[in-house]
Order: structure tokens, then C-alpha cells, then sequence
């Protein structure tokens, strides 16, 4: 059944833009918002001038700061969080919310302490609830705003993806849907940590050569990864995979790109990408490792990884890389 009642939890600047393209599909949205001062200027302003200035709250859209009365009554919710506070943002809703509700996981990575996806972690917090996942090449403010986007939303039952992903689309908001959770929610994961390569390249000054090749290994990269935990190449092939990655890894617009450059024009990681959460910081480690622990190759984000922790520098990880063996070229 396509939802007509939605919750968004999380009111920072995709989860405000979700909850406009929901509205201008026909749905009644609660919007959530944690700090009671922010949602109170939503409702007074009638947007998210914290977030997301200058586009306003669609008349469907009511924010909200009690999480019990965002959840009640809604046929699904989305987990518009960053994917490191997740756990705990779904270990309140587990408190909250009916059984058996779809939760939409909308964060991008994989928790850097236990190495879990996002939809595993809405399993082990919510029990009785269906993990789903939002995917795809989108930035909030073309999707506030009404441009014309398209994601790809995967659920387990292939019935309940069909029907969240009709009550999610718009005419300029195409929402495809898929049953492989986790060949989706691994391109969003993987390609933060691949732009941060690719924007170092940027900062760097190494050309567009450059990035051009690096994108294309680091899909061979993400790829590979997919396969060892279960993703389908299908899957990566299209909007959750390659589709983000291109994205990604070629707009100032894309925070982990923009921290990229950052780091390739010399700045030092606590000043990179101006304060702004890049997602790829937080995921190089643990992908990396968990990539080691089923033999996959990626020494580009292995790259990244060595670059973040300081065992390498820009130039050496950028030396590093160029020196590995000649082979014919393979996914």
C-alpha cells in the first residue's frame, strides 16, 4: 500500500528536502527536528532557514519535535540522520513507534565502530520494523527545490519497495525501486570515501586526466567490495553506484569532495571542508578493514584511509598509488 502518512526524522537540510518532495507527491509529512528552538522557527518561518534557506516548507510538511507525535499514525519513516548517530535515533523510535513500519534508512556509510550497515542497525534497534534504504546521485537543494532527480529505494519485499518508492516519487523526483539492500546501500557508503580521493585529486591540481581515471578505478574498487558482502553488479551499475559515484567525485557541491580539496590544497583535516560533515571520514577505516578481512583489493581507499590517519601524506599516498604493478586492466 502506497503510504499517505510519512515521518522524517532528522530536519537537516536532506531530511527537509525529503520531506518537500514527499509533501509535493501528496503525502502528510512530520517532519522531526531534535533541538525544540529549530523546529519552532520552522513552524514560525515556515522553513529551514538553518539548513536549507530560501526554500520554503510545502503547506504538506508539519515540523515536529515530539518523536512520538511525528511517528504516530505514519506507514513509513524516514531515518534522515548521519549514519554515525543513527543507532542511537533508532534505538528512541524503537520506543515510539508501531511494529512493522518501514524505516528508510536515508544516511550513506557504515558504522565505524562495529562495521555494520545502516540496515542492519535499524534490525538489531527496531525489532518488527522492515529496514529499507534511500540511495542515489542527489543534492538536497536540487530536490527541495523541485529539480529533476532520480534514486533508487531498496526493501527486502519487493512489493514494499514498489509501494515506497510510488509514494515517495513526483513528476521531478523519480524514485526506482530494488530489492538489493545491500548492493545500495554499499555504492552510498563506498563512493563518500572515493570522492574525498577525488577531490584531493582537485585540490592537488592533478587534472582531469586524473580524476577521470581515479573515478573509474574506484568504481572497479566499490564494485569489488559489493560483491564480497552480497551487493549485485547490477545493482552498482546503476543510480546507488555509479550513478552517486560520478556525482560524487566531480562536484565542489559534494561535501566529500569539497574536504578533498581541502586536503589536496594543504589544509589540515580539522580545517577541511569548512566544518561540514563529510560522511567518507568517518567510513575510510572501517571499509578498508572490512575489505582486508574478505581479501578485497582497494588501494585507493586504503589510500584515503592512510592519508586521514597521517601514516602517509598527500604526496606519498598520491606516489603510492601510481607505483603499483602495471596488470591488464579488470574490475
Amino acid at each position: 500500500m502506497i503510504p499517505s502518512s510519512i515521518a522524517v526524522v532528522g530536519a537537516g537540510a536532506w531530511g527537509t528536502a525529503l520531506a518537500n518532495t514527499a509533501a509535493r507527491a501528496g503525502t502528510r509529512v512530520a517532519l522531526w527536528g531534535r533541538d525544540p528552538d529549530h523546529v519552532a522557527a520552522m513552524i514560525r518561518d515556515r522553513e529551514n532557514v538553518a539548513r536549507l534557506p530560501g526554500v520554503p516548507l510545502l503547506e504538506g510538511v508539519r515540523p515536529e519535535a515530539s518523536l512520538a507525535a511525528a511517528v504516530r499514525d505514519v506507514r513509513a519513516v524516514l531515518l534522515v540522520v548521519p549514519a554515525q548517530t543513527l543507532r542511537s535515533v533508532a534505538q528512541a523510535l524503537s520506543l515510539v513507534m508501531k511494529k512493522g513500519v518501514p524505516v528508510i534508512v536515508c544516511a550513506k556509510g557504515i558504522d565505524r565502530v562495529t562495521g555494520e550497515f545502516m540496515s542492519e542497525i535499524v534490525a538489531d534497534a527496531i525489532p518488527g520494523a522492515m529496514p529499507a534504504v534511500l540511495s542515489g546521485p542527489s543534492f538536497a537543494d536540487d530536490v527541495a527545490r523541485g529539480l529533476p532527480t532520480a534514486v533508487v529505494l531498496a526493501a527486502p519485499d519487493a512489493v514494499v519497495a514498489r509501494a515506497l518508492a510510488a509514494g515517495l516519487s513526483s513528476g521531478s523526483f523519480r524514485v526506482y525501486h530494488s530489492d538489493d539492500v545491500r548492493g545500495v546501500e554499499i555504492g552510498g557508503a563506498a563512493k563518500n570515501v572515493l570522492a574525498v580521493a577525488a577531490g584531493v585529486v582537485e585540490g592537488r591540481g592533478l587534472g582531469e586526466s586524473a580524476r577521470a581515471a581515479l573515478t573509474a578505478r574506484g568504481f572497479a574498487e566499490l564494485s569489488r567490495f559489493a560483491k564480497a558482502y552480497g551487493g549485485r553488479p547490477e545493482t552498482l551499475m546503476g543510480l546507488s553506484g555509479l550513478g552517486d559515484l560520478v556525482l560524487t567525485c566531480g562536484s565542489a557541491r559534494s561535501r566529500n569532495f569539497a574536504f578533498g580539496v581541502d586536503l589536496g590544497r594543504g589544509l589540515p583535516l580539522h580545517e577541511a571542508g569548512g566544518g561540514k560533515l563529510a560522511e567518507g571520514v568517518h567510513t575510510a577505516r572501517i571499509l578498508v578493514a572490512m575489505a582486508r578481512a574478505r581479501g578485497v583489493e582497494m588501494p585507493i581507499a586504503a589510500a584515503v584511509d592512510a592519508v586521514l590517519s597521517g601514516a602517509l601524506s598527500i604526496g606519498e599516498a598520491v606516489e603510492t598509488l601510481m607505483s603499483r604493478p602495471l596488470k591488464e586492466e579488470q574490475a
